[in-house]
């Protein structure tokens, strides 16, 4: 199983898909991704998720982010449960999923846990940067649905990081007060947030969202 962690290049790969043939970096491009697996095709829970993620789609445009899915299922079980997502769902599925059923993206990004299952992948998400950089890792079993609300929430505060110089406090909602990171000295915070900023402590420094 590959280890990916925080901040490895997101591995390359050649697949086909319900949107046809791709090569993950092209698709990519200047993007932000989001990498979705799913335990198996024609599951209640994974039903729920894709209808979800498909009804987040402007959310995620917003976000400059492409979104990507997975399971073990070849194409004709992935076109097929497709048609079950939209009618169950009341959505159009409009994101690739990929025919992972030889678990090439799988083994590459270690998406099967053999102590959860020996064959199917724990829902596993990864967010890759621009850069092909891995920001975050999450797996969850495959009993409990995600929470996308959450994943957007990560998102901003990911882009935050990248593009503001700022990170976010516990359970921070966008709109309220964020920390200016460590590494910006207080005259560059000067320049950088005209909103101002108050110092609880030196390494401790607030300013409301951009």
């Amino acid at each position: 199983m590959n280890n990916l962690r925080l901040g490895d290049i997101a591995p390359n790969f050649d697949a086909e898909t319900t949107q046809g043939s791709i090569n993950f970096y092209e698709w990519l491009g200047d993007a932000w991704g989001v990498l979705f697996s799913h335990p198996a095709d024609f599951t209640p829970v994974c039903t729920t998720e894709l209808g979800t993620l498909a009804n987040f789609k402007e959310e995620f445009l917003e976000r400059n982010v492409k979104v990507l899915a997975l399971s073990v299922d070849d194409l004709d079980a992935h076109m097929a449960w497709i048609k079950d997502i939209n009618e169950t769902q009341n959505t159009e599925v409009n994101f690739p999923i990929i025919d992972d059923s030889k678990r090439v993206v799988s083994q590459l990004y270690g998406m099967i846990h053999p102590n959860e299952d020996a064959t199917m992948t724990v829902r596993s998400v990864f967010i890759i940067n621009p850069k092909k950089q891995v920001k975050l890792i999450l797996a969850y079993p495959a009993s409990t649905g995600r929470n996308f609300y959450e994943i957007l929430r990560v998102i901003d505060s990911l882009q935050m990081t990248e593009y503001k110089a700022l990170a976010t406090p516990a359970n921070w909602e966008y709109g309220e007060d964020m920390v200016i990171l460590p590494s910006v000295s207080n005259e560059e915070a000067d320049a950088l947030f005209p909103k101002g900023y108050k110092a609880v402590k030196p390494y401790l420094r607030l300013t409301p969202t951009p």
